[in-house]
């Protein structure tokens, strides 16, 4: 098992596995590959309650990547849980221009991860969003967004032919947390991002909200939302200096799988 299960998660685990075994292999025959599906539904079930203990407060309930190593070959198998994300929903590779992942709570309270996909078009500088359905608040959140994009133009490139185009951007719930009210900044870079033609660096997830003046707000939730990023497949987070004073409430084993 992998080095982030302790003692009592171990114990857990190994009972459930021998539980399962016992239960649909009875004759007492069985390989490597028929104790694989309930080794991996045994982590699963103690993520789950790891997760649940996380909520309650406790640094030591934070180790919850779990895994479980191959004795033959020594490769390292991790296991996620569909609720928590999963590691293909931020995909490897340069993303297009004006795509921005985030994670921020959305409109239930729970952390959740967010893309943001933007187009350019011909026109005469208007903006226009979509996936938000009804909600004012969280449109107004992306209007913020723009407008200091709009305001600042010169700070972000001299060359940049603004009221030419129009920005249309599409926002995208990938765990169903609900629209967010705090997206102003991942807005702000993916005007940037499609209006310079360039990408933001791979598997970025943009953390941290922003005022229509510029002032830039520290995280909610630091370390849940750098544990969510990293189930989601993040690898890089840009981080307000806000929150740089958060940063020890971090568990290391989380922090160190960051750039």
């Amino acid at each position: 098992l992998g080095n982030n299960l302790n003692q009592r998660d171990v114990i857990a685990v190994r009972r459930t596995v021998s539980g399962l075994l016992k239960l649909l292999y009875p004759h007492g025959v069985f390989g490597k590959e028929e104790v694989r599906p309930c080794l991996t539904y045994a982590l699963e079930l103690r993520r789950r309650i790891k997760e649940q203990l996380k909520k309650l407060g406790g640094m030591e309930f934070f180790d919850v990547h779990f895994s479980y190593l191959d004795n033959e070959t020594l490769e390292e198998f991790f296991v996620n849980v569909p609720e928590q994300g999963g590691s293909q929903l931020i995909p490897e590779g340069l993303g297009k221009p004006g795509v921005v992942h985030m994670v921020t709570k959305g409109g239930t309270g729970q952390l959740g991860l967010y893309r943001f996909e933007t187009q350019m078009t011909p026109g005469n500088g208007k903006h226009s969003t979509s996936g938000l359905g009804s909600n004012t608040p969280a449109k107004e959140a992306i209007r913020v967004g723009f407008d200091y994009f709009k305001g600042n133009l010169n700070r972000i490139s001299a060359t940049a032919k603004f009221s030419e185009h129009e920005y249309h951007l599409h926002a995208v719930e990938l765990h169903n947390s609900g629209p967010s009210t705090k997206t102003s900044l991942a807005a702000l870079i993916a005007f940037c991002s499609i209006l310079m033609g360039k990408p933001v660096q791979e598997q970025m997830v943009v953390l941290g909200d922003m005022t229509l003046g510029g002032v830039v707000n520290p995280v909610e939730d630091l370390a849940g939302s750098l544990q969510l990023a990293m189930d989601s497949g993040g690898k890089r987070v840009l981080l307000p200096m806000a929150s740089a004073s958060d940063i020890p409430t971090v568990p290391a084993e989380i922090f160190s799988k960051f750039q």
